[in-house]
Formats: C-alpha cells, structure tokens, sequence
C-alpha cells in the first residue's frame, strides 16, 4: 500500500467519529516498540521569545522552565557513553538558555552529527552572535522553522514582524555559508500548516520555497521538512476555542497511515526534557507521557535503551502518522 494511497482508503477526512489512537493499532494488530536508538533529543526548556499559535510546548518570554547546568552535566556525560549517531537540541528558543554554549561545545564528538534548532529571530542578533560563531566553526546544522513563503501567514501563526526578521536572519546565515554548497554547513527548514489542516507533501513543499525564495530573494537551503501540527500545548487550546478540534483530530485519524510506523522517529529516539525526564519523542514530552511518570532520569541512564521497549502512545501520535508521515 502506497502512502498516499492509504490515506485516501481511510475516507472522508471530515468524519465525525475517530479511534483512539491506542485502539486504532490494537485493532489493526499493530503496536510501536523501539528498534536501535540512534538519536538523543535534548529539550533545554519552554522559555522562548515568541508565542506561536501552533507551539506544542506552550513555549514563550514568561515560561521558567530551562534545563540547568546539573542536567546539562548529566546528559552530556550520558552522551559521551551512549554513543549516539545524533544529537538534537530543541526548545523553546535554545538560544536564550543559559550555558547553551557549553551544552553544544560538550555534545561534539567525531563521527556525531548535532544539530541546532532555531526559530531564526535571535541566532544572528547581535546577542546571538557567539553562540553562531561556535555553531559555525563546530559545523553545526541548523533546523530552522520558516512557515511560509507569505508574510500574512507567517503573522498569523508567529507574530507580526517574525516574517521579516526570519527573511533577514536566512540571508545573514547564507551569508556566512550556511545552506551554500562546499561549507558542510548546513540549514535546513521546517515547515508546519498555519491552521487545522495538513501540510502539503513534502516534495512539493521544497519544491515551491526552494523556488520562491530563490527567486524573490536569493536565499537558499539544505532540505525542508513538513509536518503536522501535534494537538497538544497551545495548539489544542487554539483547536478547542475555534471549535476545531474534533474537527482536526478527527481529520488526522481518518488519515492514518500505518505505512509511517516503520520509520517514525520514536523508534529510534530518546528525548531528554529539561528536567532530565525521559520521554518517547518531544510530543510526548509535552503530553507528559514520560518514562515511568517521570520518575526516571537521564542520569539515571547508562546504556542506551534496548531495542523492544514499548513505546507510549496518544491521540497526538495521528499527528506523526497521517498521510506521507512525519520522522
């Protein structure tokens, strides 16, 4: 069965009733475990500098929650032993946390990728400036959210002036190598819908900003990511008060595609949150389902979890496998 294909066998997108997800694999004699773990997530924390509508983690200026330099000591201690291919740092704006240079500066090891994801509107502030030099010089790949290639759009998802700065924060980057050929500097963009709706496929989606922002400004990048937007955080607080929400939920079920199970990015992750709690993947992070309620740590890690391990699930895994999927 085809991606595509099987999206459209599962019917209308609209209708009105929809399995929990947990039913929905039980019921087609499916389940989620873990296969060899390749990537460490790091979450560093809900502080951020924007209050973006679909944001799962209801980051923003006012959320105290950031990893501190005991926990950064401790996964970066696990990472040394685990031996992970990848290493991913996410948020909030991991920008604004304190001792994020160290985290970055102590996650390199040879043969390791790392990456960096940015919102775009601090790294290439002056502020940001140091923390961009040691990205750079560390060959660093940056995942950039950059919505839409419409400024209204990307207003009314992010903010009014977020558009703008991203626009100029991509041509500064390109500037210093970064999504250019030859540099081993990488820039790759993510893309999510700015509404209750799937993203277009992925193919396409490059396609179309590889080819406006070529054209209109002469920016350029690596790959481009889309997904759908998780109904959780912010997001699902959007969804109930549009009165979208069963509307939306019901849209991802009726879309579910368990061709994307083999290649979902749970199997093979283990997210570290900003309070060292262990989690399946980010989403999960934020829905709370973490390891043993929380109770188990990154430091209480010495081995990378074996292949087999179930994963937990919730109605927001349709998010991750309806339509072509998101890994």
């Amino acid at each position: 069965m085809s991606l595509q294909s099987a999206a459209q066998e599962e019917g209308a997108p609209e209708r009105a009733s929809w399995l929990p997800f947990a039913r929905r694999l039980e019921g087609q004699g499916l389940e989620l475990r873990r296969t060899g773990i390749t990537t460490l997530q790091i979450n560093v924390g809900r502080l951020c500098n924007q209050t973006c509508r679909h944001c799962h983690l209801e980051a923003g200026p006012d959320r105290p929650e950031i990893m501190d330099g005991e926990t950064m000591a401790a996964v970066m201690a696990y990472a040394a032993t685990a031996r992970v291919d990848v290493c991913d740092i996410t948020g909030g704006a991991p920008e604004l946390v304190p001792g994020i240079e160290e985290l970055v500066a102590g996650l390199v090891q040879p043969g390791r990728q790392l990456l960096f994801r940015t919102n775009l509107t601090l790294i290439t502030e002056p502020g940001g400036r140091p923390l961009l030099d040691l990205l750079r010089r560390l060959q660093v790949a940056l995942v950039a959210s950059f919505p839409s290639t419409d400024p209204g759009q990307t207003a009314s998802l992010r903010g009014r002036g977020v558009w703008e700065r991203s626009l100029a924060a991509l041509a500064a980057l390109n500037r210093l190598g970064y999504g250019q050929e030859d540099t081993g500097l990488t820039l790759n963009l993510v893309v999510n819908p700015a509404g209750a709706f799937l993203p277009p496929g992925q193919e396409q989606a490059q396609r179309q900003f590889r080819r406006v922002l070529a054209s209109r400004w002469g920016i350029r990048f690596n790959r481009l990511f889309t997904f759908a937007n998780a109904p959780l955080g912010r997001f699902r607080s959007w969804l109930k008060s549009s009165g979208n929400l069963e509307r939306y939920q019901g849209r991802l079920a009726a879309c579910f595609n368990p061709c994307t199970l083999d290649g979902l990015m749970c199997r093979t992750l283990v997210s570290v949150g900003w309070h060292g709690q262990l989690a399946d993947c980010d989403f999960n992070l934020a829905a709370g389902l973490t390891w043993e309620a929380g109770r188990l740590r990154v430091q209480d890690l010495a081995t990378l979890p074996l292949a087999g391990r179930p994963i937990a699930v919730g109605d927001h895994c349709y998010a991750c496998t309806a339509g072509a999927g998101f890994t």
